[in-house]
């Protein structure tokens, strides 16, 4: 959320988070080169991570305001809805009542929340989903009302993933896809998933999660049903809940590939994917334009500019896999 100060810093209470999995970030911020030459927001944006995740992107956009000539001027103070899509509503009716000028949101559920409260709050996404074919926004280039922002299209990326753990796992035939029904970008991811797997020769087997106590006897039936690696769609309840799948995917020994980078650092084999901290912090220069008086349906939506392959070798060691070496030298970073 963004407030307009009137050229006076405010303190603002009270902001929550807005997706599943996520932190809702309230600040004060003033112009370096003085009150004059731009209005100081408070700053509130909700990012698609977990506790322990979300404040590397909460810094990203920190850093981006920073960048275009905003100075912090009260501590961040996030709060996480961990999982509880429930919470959505009551959360985007909030920060209406709160009159922001701008709402910085990541994931899709919670762009829809926020877009069902209001039709006139500019709202700034970051999503790894596809807006347009979401129906958020009208195009890419002319995103017209009041969302605008950027976007992995996930579709795309979800078959790119599917290619790299095929190159990584080279034997494998038969992959599960764990996928949350109740996100809307899953279905997008899995359409994108299914060409990959025509042209790899692969078969994929979807085990659907819609909450956490479902994970056991998910993974349960992925070894049944013979799958030798595991893909996971992007879904902030996923993200919440990304310590106990490594650790399920560990135990059931199944190569898998993450749509978000927190697998990693929680001890995952492998992510691949758009720079969601790159992307937080370009999300600060349609906060600014949007400050300057453009309207977001003038702005186009914009891709990734920076992606990252990273590899755990320790994972691998693990569950006794073997990377080949040129699907190692492509990696970004190799965990040892």
């Amino acid at each position: 959320m963004i407030h307009n100060a009137r050229n006076e810093v405010r303190n603002e209470e009270g902001c929550g988070a807005i997706n599943p999995c996520c932190s809702g970030v309230a600040s004060s911020w003033s112009d370096s080169r003085g009150a004059a030459a731009k209005e100081s927001p408070t700053d509130s944006a909700f990012v698609p991570a977990s506790a322990s995740g979300a404040p590397q992107l909460v810094e990203a956009l920190r850093q981006g305001l920073r960048e275009h000539g905003y100075v912090e001027e009260q501590n961040i103070e996030p709060r996480y809805a961990e999982g509880n899509i429930e919470r959505l509503a009551g959360f985007a009716a909030e920060l209406v009542r709160l009159k922001a000028d701008v709402i910085v949101v990541g994931s899709t559920p919670g762009i829809i929340a926020v877009k069902n409260t209001t039709g006139a709050i500019p709202i700034v996404m970051v999503t790894t989903g596809d807006p347009v074919a979401g129906g958020l926004v009208a195009s890419l280039a002319r995103p017209g009302g009041n969302i605008t922002g950027l976007t992995a299209l996930g579709q795309e990326l979800s078959g790119k993933r599917l290619e790299v753990l095929k190159e990584a796992v080279p034997k494998v035939s038969l992959v599960a896809v764990l996928s949350n029904p109740t996100n809307p970008d899953s279905e997008l991811s899995l359409k994108g998933m299914e060409v990959a797997a025509r042209a790899l020769g692969v078969h994929i087997r979807l085990q659907e999660v819609r909450d956490p106590t479902e994970f056991d006897k998910a993974f349960e039936a992925t070894i049944r049903g013979g799958a030798r690696a595991l893909m996971v769609l992007p879904d902030p309840m996923f993200v919440s809940q990304a310590g106990r799948i490594v650790a399920l995917s560990a135990k059931s020994r199944l190569p898998t590939m993450y749509a978000h980078r927190e697998f990693v650092d929680a001890g995952g084999l492998m992510f691949y994917g758009a720079s969601l901290a790159d992307m937080w912090r370009r999300a600060a220069t349609y906060v600014d334009k949007i400050l300057k008086g453009t309207k977001p349906a003038d702005l186009p939506v914009e891709q990734p500019k920076k992606f990252e392959f990273i590899i755990n070798l320790k994972a691998a060691k693990q569950i006794g896999l073997t990377i080949p070496p040129n699907v190692l030298v492509r990696a970004d970073r190799v965990i040892q």
